[in-house]
């Protein structure tokens, strides 16, 4: 991490108790952490702020698609985004990267997982970030190996 903290990261998720954990890691990195619950809020949070990062829980439409990932990576194309989920299922993982989020976080593993992965998102890496026994955090990548522990992924395998 930088020691410059970057301007703000918005959050979206239902789960209030889950969103303040969230935001006190997320401090740590950036000035200003805007929590929103809904999807609507989210769109209009996103238009307005700009923010550096979106960090959103999955299930936060309550549809089965992931459409509005989709319309969200259209409207702010230069957002980073990175998509929570508690779904370990490799099915679940390809749609949220397929549907434009820069990576993908397991809910369970947010307290050792989350701010390497938001390092590498934010460092425009397209890798997939995983500790040697338990991959937690996946990114898009090209398909090389780089440094111990981290490895990249082919787009076409997610």
């Amino acid at each position: 991490m930088s020691a410059e903290r970057i301007k703000c990261v918005l959050l979206a998720d239902r789960h209030h108790g889950l969103s303040e954990g969230l935001r006190s890691l997320l401090e740590t990195i950036f000035e200003a952490v805007v929590m929103v619950a809904d999807e609507h809020s989210l769109f209009e949070t996103a238009r307005r702020l700009r923010p550096t990062l979106a960090v959103v829980d999955l299930s936060l439409a309550r549809g089965e698609n992931l459409r509005w990932l989709e319309q969200l990576r259209a409207m702010c194309p230069d957002l980073k985004i990175m998509a929570l989920s508690v779904h370990d299922e490799p099915s679940v993982r390809e749609a949220a990267l397929q549907a434009g989020a820069d990576a993908f976080v397991l809910k369970r593993a947010m307290a050792t997982d989350l701010l390497p992965a938001v390092d590498a998102v934010l460092a425009g890496e397209r890798q997939a970030w995983q500790r040697p026994t338990a991959p937690h955090a996946i990114t898009r990548g090209s398909g090389s190996q780089t440094t111990e522990g981290i490895q990249e992924v082919p787009d076409s395998l997610l």
